[in-house]
């Protein structure tokens, strides 16, 4: 991968959307090393936390797909190496935080995905995803009306 592009994100937009979802990678063995590497990589690299987190689902039965991703991860930290968590002695001794979901985003659970990360001026404190344990049932209009507890 040393001669491949970097990529500006390390997942793509429409996940669903990437082919070969449907065969399966030939060498599941070297998918499950290769995601293993990241998810250590992750506590120094927080923008691929969520990245990580969606290939390593994937790891009983990784398709083509899945490993296209993985790569894709694997080019967008080639073009980030030079990036990482500054800590600033001189920063404004302010809190901020900062959160997100995909509501509903797994296809196959409908569970959510939720991130936040905390700051302390400029410097980054605190970050954390994870998958939700409830399923939101969302209406028509667009209304969630009914939480489901997961087991």
């Amino acid at each position: 991968m040393s001669d491949s592009a970097p990529m500006p994100t390390p997942l793509p937009i429409q996940l669903d959307k990437v082919p070969g979802g449907d065969k399966i990678f030939s060498d599941p063995t070297y998918f499950r090393s290769l995601a293993g590497k990241l998810q250590y990589l992750t506590l120094t690299k927080p923008d691929i936390q969520f990245a990580v987190n969606y290939v390593c689902q994937k790891m009983h039965s990784p398709t083509v797909t899945d490993f296209s991703n993985l790569k894709r991860i694997l080019r967008y930290l080639k073009g980030t190496c030079r990036l990482g968590l500054n800590i600033n002695a001189k920063t404004r001794f302010l809190l901020y935080g900062f959160s997100d979901s995909d509501w509903a985003g797994c296809k196959e659970t409908r569970r959510s995905t939720g991130g936040l990360c905390t700051f302390l001026g400029s410097n980054i404190i605190s970050w954390s995803a994870k998958r939700h344990p409830t399923v939101t049932v969302v209406d028509r209009s667009g209304v969630s009306n009914t939480v489901y507890h997961c087991n």
